[in-house]
C-alpha cells in the first residue's frame, strides 16, 4: 500500500546483468528488458458546431462519455476501443462509433471523418505497456444524438475552451488543440489531407 492506495507494482525480480558486446559505446544492441511497446488502441474525438456568440473555441463542442466499467470507472472521455485481428486502425474506428453511439459511417449526421497527424502517446503501468494511439476526429450534426451502449452511462457536450479542465489527460487537451487550430481553422492545409 503506496499512500492509502494498493500498489499493483510487485517487488522486482533481480535479473542477470546484460554484457554489451565491445564497440557499442554502452548502448544495447538488442532490448533486454523494459515495457511493451502497442498500438492497439483508437481515440476518436467527436464534435459538433454551436450557433451563437463568443469566440471560434466557443463555437466547437465535443462528446465525451462517462466510462461505465473498470478501468477508468465513472471518467469522462472521447470514443476509444481495442483494434482487432486484421483490422486497420480507421476500420477501428468506425465500428467503435457504431457500437458506442450508434453512428453509421455515411449516415446523413456523419459530416466528416480526419485521421489526425500525431498519435497520443501514453503509458499504463498496471501493464506495463506504453501506447501508442492512432487518434480521428469526426464532425456530426448538431442534432446528432447518441445511442449509449453498456460501457457507458452517460454522455456530455464539453465546449472546447473547457477542454483543459473536461478532459482527464494532457494528451486529451492537445488533441483538442491540434482539431482546432489544425483541422478546423479557416484556411486549413491539413484538412483536405487528413480527411478519410
Amino acid at each position: 500500500m503506496i499512500n492509502g492506495h494498493v500498489s499493483t507494482i510487485e517487488a522486482p525480480v533481480i535479473a542477470e546483468r546484460v554484457i554489451e558486446p565491445a564497440g557499442t559505446a554502452g548502448y544495447r544492441a538488442a532490448p533486454a528488458g523494459g515495457p511493451r511497446l502497442r498500438a492497439d488502441v483508437v481515440d476518436v474525438y467527436v464534435f459538433r458546431r454551436v450557433q451563437g456568440p463568443g469566440t471560434f473555441d466557443e463555437a466547437i463542442e465535443f462528446l465525451q462519455l462517462l466510462r461505465n466499467d473498470e478501468p477508468l470507472k465513472g471518467t469522462w472521455h472521447p470514443v476509444m476501443g481495442h483494434i482487432e485481428h486484421e483490422e486497420t486502425a480507421p476500420q477501428c474506428a468506425v465500428r467503435e462509433l457504431s457500437e458506442e453511439l450508434g453512428l453509421r459511417f455515411g449516415a446523413p449526421d456523419l459530416l466528416g471523418f480526419w485521421a489526425l497527424e500525431q498519435v497520443h502517446p501514453f503509458y499504463i503501468a498496471a501493464i506495463d505497456s506504453i501506447v501508442l494511439s492512432p487518434r480521428f476526429a469526426v464532425e456530426v450534426s448538431r442534432e446528432f444524438r447518441p445511442v449509449l451502449d453498456v460501457d457507458h452511462a452517460a454522455h456530455r457536450w464539453v465546449g472546447a475552451s473547457e477542454a483543459w479542465r473536461r478532459f482527464m489527460w494532457p494528451g486529451q487537451i492537445a488533441t483538442v488543440r491540434e482539431i482546432i487550430d489544425h483541422l478546423l481553422r479557416p484556411g486549413s492545409l491539413a484538412k483536405q489531407w487528413l480527411r478519410l
